[in-house]
């Protein structure tokens, strides 16, 4: 069975880390996760179920043995990964060092079983939705900043942004069928209870825009995800609540609770910005209050360049 390799073009560096965080090498098990994720979007984004392997009691198998359509590619418990994945160097080497900006590398995946043409589908799918609107790596960014003395901060550089530059042949699915596969009654169907909004459905994407922090008073990223502009600010219970509390602002870590991802994320060079929202009927909301909030920061900003679930799906599926 023959390999399938994805010629990629890092746009920034790509960060996965090692044990200790150290960025300076490439963990093929961080970029497959992110892989994955990406899958797991695109497939609840397409009517089927994926579960969260990272959740005590959705992770697959089920009691009766039963895995996701997601689980059925990338492996779970029991149930081994149908492929093997390898990062490789322009030279076809292993990839060992850090991917960095400007440099070329490979993804292969090469079949330890019969992969089906949905699942083929489903992989290039994900890559292209990660490569055109997404980002990919256990890092993507803070926040990007325009103040010249903490642009080359590393937590307000940019990571995990990517082109495709040559795919494989892969043979088209129309997207019935694979609806149809994603949704067969075959895949257990976990509950989607608290990461619902990690769906193609929730999903926007803005191309040739950035949000970011312009000096220690102005911060369009904050503006939007609900958090107070003002770097320094009084620390009263109400400004700690506020921010908390705000969905796509995420949460902060505490010794109660664990950290919520944000669920906005901008890239200054090259620009983009996308996120989530909470139910698909919130898109029109969401992007009614960021023309509000960036009217005199995006100018000349249009509604057709907020990209959002369907249109996306709509064209990664025509370009095949």
């Amino acid at each position: 069975m023959d390999s399938r390799d994805y010629h990629i073009k890092a746009l920034t560096n790509i960060w996965t880390g090692d044990l200790n965080g150290n960025p300076d090498r490439t963990i093929t098990t961080g970029l497959l996760g992110s892989v994955r994720w990406w899958c797991e979007v695109l497939v609840r984004g397409l009517g089927g179920c994926a579960c969260d392997p990272t959740r005590d009691g959705n992770r697959c198998p089920d009691t009766e043995g039963k895995h996701c359509v997601v689980c059925e590619l990338f492996g779970c418990t029991g149930w081994v990964r149908k492929f093997r994945f390898e990062i490789l160097d322009a030279d076809g080497k292993v990839k060992q060092a850090q991917i960095t900006q400007n440099e070329t590398f490979i993804f292969r995946f090469t079949p330890l079983r019969p992969i089906r043409n949905e699942e083929w589908a489903l992989i290039d799918l994900t890559l292209r939705l990660i490569a055109e609107y997404g980002a990919i790596g256990g890092k993507t960014v803070y926040k990007p900043s325009d103040e010249q003395s903490r642009q080359d901060n590393p937590h307000h550089k940019d990571y995990g942004l990517i082109q495709i530059i040559k795919r494989p042949e892969i043979s088209p699915v129309p997207k019935q069928i694979l609806c149809g596969y994603v949704t067969d009654s075959r895949w257990r169907k976990p509950d989607h209870d608290g990461f619902a909004w990690a769906s193609l459905t929730n999903f926007w994407c803005v191309k040739g825009r950035y949000l970011a922090r312009q000096d220690s008073q102005k911060s369009t990223f904050n503006r939007v995800i609900g958090r107070p502009e003002p770097k320094r600010r009084p620390q009263s219970k109400d400004s700690q609540s506020q921010s908390k509390d705000s969905w796509l602002a995420g949460r902060r870590a505490s010794r109660r609770q664990l950290a919520e991802s944000k669920k906005v994320f901008s890239f200054k060079d090259p620009p983009r910005t996308f996120g989530f929202v909470e139910e698909a009927n919130n898109l029109q909301n969401f992007l009614q209050s960021l023309q509000q909030n960036l009217q005199s920061d995006w100018q000349d900003f249009r509604d057709e360049e907020f990209k959002h679930g369907s249109k996306i799906l709509a064209s990664i599926l025509d370009r095949d």
